[in-house]
């Protein structure tokens, strides 16, 4: 992953806020022939998928960022609702709240190359629910710059949308036990990189609650006035490296007996450094070396399908009278 990349698009997004503010009254002009909806408020439905890019699990290859290191083994559903107010035809503020689940597996890696095989030989996974809330801006450029009412207009409208929030995580991984069942096991209470170990004072025990910056870019069918159905792709940036508990270096097991409650050491133990269960190798090699990337925190990204409808009246109508028929918008 590549955090250049989400810091160029950020930058673009909020120049494009200043530069549309900025041409407000150039563009004015556009607003003579558009009439505008009486409709202030919209609230919609997500069904979709969801895709963890992190450390753990990923594509072919050297891990990278957005869709090219996508594994779709380890989609997930996802879905919640929006609210949206637009105090203008082309801005919209909404809330939204979605659940589902995240995960990752380096054993799903496809091996197709030396690249990737250090990740797949280390052999880590995990999964997590995961709730999110968040405010975001919805931005149409249609709205602002098409001259008259044309497709693009009045049914068809793209957007694209930025954002800050929260969401919560809890990460799980697969135990094997020496009798050959298995189970999940909660990761963070096990301290797997030192987490609040006097040995690590730079490593502190991680929340699980962090904050996101939500980005992404969509396009709305307006099927009548009212309703309306809508594709959005959005990526969120987030504050942590640990939805995956995947961040920093392998660390000595014998910690864990000083710092874990006697029946959690095993686990610990496992679950830390599950490379042995692939290929055997000890862990005394392994302390002390990268067992994650803490250079760049976690993302993820959702791909909803939007069934939605608009209600509520503005006071008053501030386009100037064309005698066109009402846009859908």
């Amino acid at each position: 992953m590549k955090s250049n990349f989400y810091t160029l698009i950020m930058r673009l997004t909020f120049c494009s806020i200043i530069i549309l503010q900025g041409t407000k009254s150039t563009a004015q002009i556009y607003y003579s022939n558009f009439v505008r909806s009486d409709r202030q408020w919209e609230f919609d439905v997500n069904l979709g998928a969801t895709n963890f890019l992190g450390d753990v699990g990923g594509g072919k290859g050297k891990g990278t960022f957005f869709l090219k290191d996508l594994n779709l083994n380890s989609t997930n559903l996802f879905y919640g609702a929006n609210l949206t107010y637009y105090p203008n035809q082309w801005l919209g503020i909404r809330g939204n709240f979605n659940i589902g689940k995240l995960s990752g597996f380096d054993s799903l890696i496809k091996n197709q190359g030396n690249v990737e095989q250090n990740r797949k030989k280390r052999n880590l996974g995990f999964r997590t629910n995961i709730a999110e809330v968040n405010v975001a801006f919805e931005i149409y450029p249609t709205a602002y710059f098409v001259r008259n009412e044309s497709f693009f207009n009045s049914k068809l409208r793209p957007y694209f949308t930025v954002g800050i929030g929260a969401f919560k995580f809890n990460p799980q991984g697969i135990y094997e036990a020496p009798n050959g069942t298995k189970k999940w096991v909660d990761l963070r209470p096990l301290k797997l990189e030192g987490q609040g170990m006097a040995e690590y004072g730079d490593r502190k025990e991680y929340s699980n609650i962090a904050l996101q910056i939500p980005f992404g870019f969509g396009i709305k069918y307006f099927i009548n006035e009212k309703l309306y159905l809508a594709a959005e792709i959005m990526q969120r940036y987030t504050f942590t490296d640990y939805v995956d508990d995947v961040s920093k270096t392998y660390i000595d097991p014998a910690l864990f007996a000083k710092y874990l409650p006697k029946d959690k050491v095993a686990i610990a133990e496992q679950m830390m450094f599950k490379r042995a269960l692939v290929n055997n190798r000890p862990v005394s090699e392994f302390v002390g070396k990268e067992r994650g990337d803490s250079k760049n925190k976690d993302y993820y990204l959702s791909l909803f399908v939007k069934f939605g409808f608009r209600f509520g009246a503005r006071d008053t109508d501030m386009s100037c009278p064309t005698g066109r028929r009402r846009s859908y918008y």
